[in-house]
């Protein structure tokens, strides 16, 4: 059932219109074969990015769409009810193109972001690695300056578009000083000594491929280098922000999924002669289904029009992925209640929404840290 959405203009209206009709004509046709065989659907990318849908929160003269976050996310959202895979990899390159927008020089702006926000050239994000997830300022792997290049040594772990994508955003040290030795580079996927390890067997999220990126004396020229050397982590930290909307919108989309089958499904099946949605006991469990999803959309669409406004939203971003993830967990869980025996097999899309779910609790900062953020911001 269509989401009842109050957009701020009549432009705004119709990118949610085109939304869904690329979503029911390109996306919910593929999705089910293409998350059983683990496929990655480059092109849809493609796709989305003709349609001036890859980078609606970027500006207009760059190739972007000019919008506000209010409306990307709703765009976000509409994409991830039907796959979400989709959904985390638009919002991944959002991510990816967050550095080069917000810090890049202008050269760098017109060189790189038309291509990229056009969808020809896919982003991916190097910050974590496998002994430095939450704590970004603990990584490793080093940028040394030789020359007019800096030479890249180490691995990133959960690179989602791994080995797909056509770029990097790469945070790698150039100092020893911890947090403050960190720089942010724009690196080409051709770049020699780049490639990717095995991409990991996940639980969920199969059409949006994960992998380490081994950097083996990667050269990066000096103007592939995003803001001033050691800029890095308040770059990386400041996209995270904004990411955390995007995987919000994401998890409030798969929960509408879930939330959307489940009454379907309670509409048509019949128990003691009527439709189980009449009786009470599953009736309250859909009703808190659907407050659930109502509440999460709230929530970011509150931290999205702070940061719309040139407000500090960073705690409200916290809250939104906080509240949105926890809230996915549990609608998707209740979804597969409510179909029973149904729900468990891959007969009913229920039980793929439980398992994408689960991821969100955990990328772009765990619940966990987003409690810390939180908590340090009320301390403040």
């Amino acid at each position: 059932m269509p989401v009842t959405r109050l957009m701020p203009t009549s432009e705004a209206d119709d990118l949610i219109v085109l939304t869904r009709s690329i979503v029911d004509k390109e996306l919910r046709p593929r999705v089910d074969e293409a998350e059983r065989n683990a496929d990655f659907p480059r092109d849809v990318f493609r796709t989305l990015g003709a349609a001036g849908l890859l980078g609606l929160p970027y500006p207009e003269e760059y190739g972007g769409g000019g919008q506000p976050y209010e409306v990307y996310l709703q765009v976000l959202e509409e994409i991830a009810t039907a796959w979400a895979s989709v959904g985390v990899g638009t919002s991944v390159h959002a991510l990816s193109c967050f550095g080069l927008s917000m810090f890049g020089t202008e050269e760098q702006k017109q060189r790189h972001l038309p291509d990229m926000l056009g969808g020809e050239l896919l982003g991916a994000y190097c910050l974590s690695e496998a002994h430095a997830g939450s704590d970004p300022a603990a990584m490793r792997t080093r940028a040394v300056r030789d020359g007019d290049d800096y030479v890249i040594t180490g691995a990133k772990a959960w690179t989602t578009h791994g080995g797909k994508a056509d770029f990097y955003k790469v945070m790698a040290r150039t100092s020893d000083e911890g947090g403050r030795g960190i720089s942010c580079f724009l690196v080409p996927a051709d770049a020699p000594g780049l490639t990717a390890d095995v991409p990991e067997s996940k639980m969920g999220l199969m059409g949006s491929t994960t992998a380490t990126m081994l950097f083996d004396g990667v050269r990066v020229p000096v103007e592939r280098r995003l803001g001033a050397e050691g800029q890095g982590l308040p770059i990386a930290l400041a996209g995270l922000d904004a990411g955390r909307l995007g995987i919000a919108a994401v998890a409030t989309g798969v929960a509408q999924g879930a939330l959307d089958v489940a009454v379907r499904y309670a509409r048509e099946r019949e128990t003691f002669g009527r439709p189980i949605i009449e009786h009470q006991g599953l009736a309250f469990l859909l009703a808190d289904m659907a407050v659930a999803v109502e509440t999460a959309r709230a929530t970011y669409l509150h931290a999205a029009r702070l940061k719309d406004a040139g407000k500090q939203y960073s705690r409200q971003a916290s809250v939104a992925k906080l509240v949105a993830t926890d809230n996915a967990m549990q609608v998707t869980t209740d979804a597969v209640q409510v179909l029973g025996g149904a729900g468990y097999t891959k007969d009913f899309p229920v039980e793929r929404f439980m398992r994408e779910a689960k991821v969100m609790q955990i990328f772009e900062g765990t619940n966990q840290i987003q409690r810390l953020v939180i908590s340090r911001g009320l301390a403040r």
